[in-house]
């Protein structure tokens, strides 16, 4: 009895990460040259599978890759290695279209995780960063169709932080808006318009914008956006 109690504690154990791992899900949003393609969205971080060609390659299930299949938007794959049906042979895998915007020149597509660009295939079993740590629960990831400049970067990508997550109704509003480079160096915006329904202002010197509460009490969400920069994530706002 007591190696039966044993066995039995020991598979609660290992199944309570298993259970974990199923809920995982990361917020994707896809931003293309004319605008938003998918999301923002909750996308469950699952094993998946992507036509190349005539094959059907498997695809890691903590991968960006992985979290743009999830958004159920188009996408074409070039491999400049040989996926099958193993996750570990996908990370030569290289996103040439999403929708309808298709690698051009110089400028293609990119992802991030969180605020830095990542450095390996977007599929690689290493990670985004090659340091072997995969996608986690609730992290962010934006792929963009990035413009190259001069220095071989991309354009940098805005971050919108209200002061407060929870306001009054048609109270006051200051939101921080930072854009981000590919290493993740962030600076102040000026310029950005920062929208909330009903209202909108304009980023300062400062990188700082005061908008307007809705009149309403409800769960509302405020995103940042400016002319040759990648728009913001939504920031979640309750008013009441």
């Amino acid at each position: 009895m007591r190696r039966v109690a044993a066995l039995a504690a020991a598979g609660a154990l290992l199944a309570a990460p298993a259970a974990a791992d199923a809920r995982a899900k990361v917020d994707v949003m896809v931003l293309g040259k004319s605008g938003l393609l998918a999301g923002p969205a909750r996308v469950a971080l699952e094993a998946r599978t992507a036509r190349v060609g005539a094959k059907r390659c498997a695809i890691g299930r903590a991968t960006p890759l992985s979290a743009l299949a999830g958004t159920h938007v188009s996408f074409r794959l070039t491999d400049y290695g040989s996926c099958s049906r193993r996750p570990r042979d996908a990370g030569s895998l290289y996103v040439a279209r999403i929708g309808p915007d298709r690698e051009r020149g110089r400028d293609g597509w990119v992802y991030k995780v969180g605020k830095r660009a990542g450095s390996t295939g977007a599929a690689d079993p290493a990670g985004p960063f090659g340091t072997g740590r995969l996608l986690r629960s609730g992290q962010r990831v934006l792929w963009f169709w990035c413009v190259k400049d001069a220095a071989d970067s991309c354009q940098r990508t805005l971050d919108a932080k209200p002061a407060q997550t929870s306001v009054g109704p048609g109270a006051p509003l200051t939101v921080a808006v930072r854009g981000y480079d590919d290493h993740g160096n962030g600076v102040p915006v000026v310029g950005a318009a920062v929208r909330i329904e009903g209202s909108s202002a304009l980023t300062g010197a400062d990188g700082v914008a005061l908008l307007t509460a809705p009149a309403a009490a409800g769960k509302y969400r405020l995103h940042a956006e400016k002319i040759g920069m990648v728009r913001s994530f939504a920031a979640r706002i309750t008013v009441g």
